[in-house]
């Protein structure tokens, strides 16, 4: 095995996933892409189904949907999953969604080719970010899970309002100030 720089975080992922989902993970092997400087966050996604994630969620704070539909059948497309094993995704770790990607929609994102949070992603972020801090994301700004799909190619977006963590829903070509899209950096190989 070769010793990764990221070996600790790995682990406590590991102990994220067991204590959260019971499953247990071994990610000691797991490709680490390249952490791209300070002010990154490690997201480790393991094949956990979305509804299950967002129903972990719930458990743990309020949370509000336009849908009372399964999440598993909603969103049908994601630029990268779980579902061939577990993968590793470096997200720009502030609290609002990036200040630099207002006024982009998916589809703008998607035609400059950037790789963005999946909603499956966003939702484990806002779950690692409240199991370590005891807040939440997005209190002023809806993070756009431009790497994600319903059938219809409307795109998820997460935000804090009203005392829940919100998951709200808008067209591929809309964009605003407040609906920004958070970075990440993949490895080449990820979720595909």
């Amino acid at each position: 095995m070769i010793a990764t720089p990221y070996a600790d975080l790995l682990l406590e992922w590991e102990q994220f996933y067991l204590k959260h989902f019971s499953p247990t993970f071994d990610f000691a092997s797991l490709p680490v892409p390249v952490r791209p400087g300070d002010g990154w966050r490690l997201l480790i996604i393991a094949d956990i189904p979305l509804e299950q994630v967002y129903e972990k969620c719930k458990e743990l704070f309020q949370c509000w949907c336009w849908t009372d539909g399964s999440f598993n059948e909603i969103v049908t497309w994601n630029e990268r999953d779980a579902k061939n094993g577990p993968y590793a995704v470096w997200v720009k770790d502030n609290v609002e969604a990036d200040e630099e990607l207002k006024h982009l929609s998916a589809s703008d994102i998607k035609v400059k080719g950037m790789a963005t949070e999946t909603l499956a992603e966003r939702l484990i972020h806002e779950l690692k970010f409240f199991t370590e801090t005891g807040e939440h994301l997005d209190l002023k700004n809806v993070t756009l899970c431009a790497g994600s799909r319903d059938s219809f190619g409307v795109v998820p977006g997460v935000c804090w309002r009203y005392g829940a963590m919100t998951v709200l829903w808008a067209m591929p070509v809309y964009c605003s100030d407040s609906l920004r899209s958070r970075q990440a950096v993949p490895s080449a190989e990820d979720g595909k």
